[in-house]
């Protein structure tokens, strides 16, 4: 009820203002015609000898001389019109002339009244409506976000109890860890005195570091609902303006308001935009953000927790961030948000679940070991892309077959069946799938082939080999990384022995084979020089991708490393060479299988690379 009294209160203002400024334009045009003073006409310049030509003919009624001024009116088309012109000084026969013509005229001094009020109806006047109308146009705008006079407030969102309290930690799945982490920080907000007594202090902020879409936000939002607080919002790019000075006073703003809803959480996300490593790069530091910084750091030191503001901030770069930020005192705790395990990707599913009409056919457990690496966002997406699919094949519910091709969606991109490929590019796409999935197969500790598809998708994508593994896994082996490397391989092996002759569908097999063998190399220590690292990977955080890892080793060393890395290649290429000889004719059956069905599930290839039969089709 309240609500709806505001709402109208509101609506009943502005129609208020709309009336009281319709009736102020209606009195002003009411004066102007109204008035007793008159506007005069503008009176006709003439030159002196053409007012003596109409003496003479009789066409002036009066003349009106004022010093060296003659005003009158002259008759012209039946129509009165005044005029001015000029006196000559050496003019002597004026009044003579006047006379002899019979003109009325009289002589007048100059008034100053009469001169101000045509001067300010003529001038004045519409200088006057002009700049109140520029006034009224421009001020009007000042008063929202974009205002030059509130660049120094802050724009930080801030939300109600009211509002925070729809989301809480059943919302968020897949980060039990970090939950259990942040509910000392729920706890103290709620009951700061239960720590207060035994002298203990809460962390003054919060970093929540993880990969992109895991859920950071979501998580800092829950807290806020949970413990039934104000959340106040902001991006960290939100403080960084043009104006030197002006993200200091934001930071401040921000701060005092927070202070002002106590108990509050402030949240930073994409921390990093403001919080970077001062003076790095080339050209030094950036004065406006490295003064943010500042205020920011100032802030966190200025102010206790005893006053109920609790500051938490996200970000997917914590190399990137100054060390004065994560020093005890600042940002005392670090909360890794990472990708889910397979029981945390069945959590987000249900989660993303709910209010959609799911097939009770649907395994969610079976959609979160076909999604390895999938974090929250992905998730969300698979779910919502399944649903879009539903409703446009008009089923009424979401049923396995949606949400698995989604995953395809998610992935590799939506299908494009309107490109059209020639037979014989077909032919090639599916020998060079077929090679992947071949070598995957008879590779001892390779991912389990999911499907292999020759339907485009994407951007540039003519067919794609899935593989999902069977377990999430965090160590990997070097022989399972030669194995990837053999299978990433296979497809250009393929091309080789099948066509004699090689295309350019292998590009992005060849950069990954190359990229995974020089970290074998330089990183991971798995070469024939030995457990040795190469090169460091904290370089000058401004300088780019591409100058970030530091190089620390001698040229001797780096054409060892190149030979190195082509011999881990090579090798890597004939052993996938080696497997398709071996199995020729099943490679060619699994190649026509699929240039027939275009898609082969798990259960087709097992059955074709098993038993060497082709598909029924």
């Amino acid at each position: 009820m309240t609500i709806f009294v505001k709402f109208h209160k509101l609506k009943l203002v502005k129609i208020t203002k709309i009336i009281g400024w319709f009736l102020l334009g209606f009195l002003l045009v009411l004066i102007f015609y109204n008035t007793k003073i008159s506007i005069p006409t503008p009176p006709v310049i003439i030159p002196y000898s053409e007012f003596l030509d109409l003496v003479e003919q009789g066409k002036v009624s009066e003349a009106i001389i004022i010093e060296d001024n003659i005003n009158g009116k002259i008759v012209k088309e039946a129509k009165v019109i005044p005029f001015t012109c000029q006196i000559p000084r050496f003019d002597q026969d004026l009044i003579k002339t006047l006379r002899e013509n019979k003109v009325l005229f009289k002589a007048e001094r100059p008034s100053g009244l009469a001169n101000f009020i045509n001067f300010f109806w003529a001038t004045i006047l519409p200088g006057i409506f002009l700049l109140f109308l520029f006034w009224f146009l421009l001020f009007r705008n000042m008063r929202g976000p974009e205002s030059p006079f509130t660049f120094g407030r802050s724009r930080a969102r801030i939300f109600s109890r009211e509002e925070q309290a729809k989301v809480t930690f059943s919302d968020v799945a897949g980060v039990d860890e970090a939950k259990e982490e942040l509910k000392e920080i729920i706890e103290f907000l709620k009951d700061p005195k239960k720590f207060q007594k035994l002298g203990a202090r809460i962390p003054k902020g919060v970093l929540l570091v993880g990969p992109p879409g895991t859920g950071k936000t979501l998580l800092a939002k829950a807290v806020a609902g949970e413990a039934g607080v104000h959340f106040s919002s902001v991006s960290g790019s939100d403080f960084v303006e043009m104006f030197v000075g002006v993200g200091a006073s934001r930071v401040r703003d921000l701060f005092n308001q927070s202070k002002k809803n106590a108990p509050c959480i402030i949240f930073i996300d994409e921390l990093d935009a403001v919080g970077r490593h001062r003076g790095a790069g080339i050209g030094g530091g950036h004065d406006e953000r490295e003064q943010t910084l500042n205020q920011l750091l100032v802030e966190m030191d200025g102010f206790n927790t005893g006053e109920g503001v609790i500051l938490m901030a996200a970000s997917n770069r914590p190399d990137v961030l100054d060390p004065a930020l994560l020093r005890p005192g600042r940002f005392d705790r670090h909360i890794v948000v990472d990708a889910p395990d397979v029981v945390g990707r069945e959590g987000i599913l249900k989660v993303h679940a709910k209010g959609k009409v799911i097939s009770k056919s649907v395994d969610l457990k079976v959609l979160a070991r076909r999604t390895p690496g999938f974090v929250g966002s992905d998730l969300a997406n698979l779910i919502n892309e399944a649903a879009l699919l539903s409703a446009r094949r008009k089923k009424k519910s979401i049923g396995m077959k949606e949400l698995e091709e989604s995953i395809d969606r998610v992935i590799a991109g939506p299908e494009r069946k309107s490109r059209l490929i020639s037979e014989k590019e077909k032919k090639i796409v599916a020998y060079h799938e077929a090679g992947h999935a071949l070598v995957a197969f008879f590779t001892p500790g390779s991912d389990p082939v999911h499907k292999i598809s020759i339907m485009p998708r994407g951007i540039g994508s003519l067919g794609y080999t899935l593989q999902l593994p069977i377990e999430d896994k965090y160590l990997v082996t070097k022989s399972e990384i030669l194995g990837k490397m053999s299978v990433l391989l296979g497809g250009r092996c393929s091309e080789e022995i099948i066509f004699d002759d090689v295309t350019t569908g292998a590009q992005n097999d060849l950069e990954k084979a190359t990229e995974i063998a020089r970290r074998m190399v330089t990183e991971y220590g798995m070469s024939g020089l030995g457990p040795i690292t190469f090169g460091r990977g904290h370089g000058e955080i401004f300088l780019g991708r591409d100058f970030a890892r530091e190089k620390n080793y001698s040229e001797e060393s780096a054409t060892k490393i190149d030979k190195e890395i082509g011999v881990i290649i090579s090798s890597a290429h004939e052993r996938a060479k080696a497997l398709i000889s071996e199995n020729k004719e099943k490679l060619k059956t699994l190649s026509e299988s699929l240039i027939e069905k275009e898609v082969l599930e798990t259960e087709d290839v097992e059955r074709i690379l098993k038993e060497g039969n082709a598909l029924a089709i």
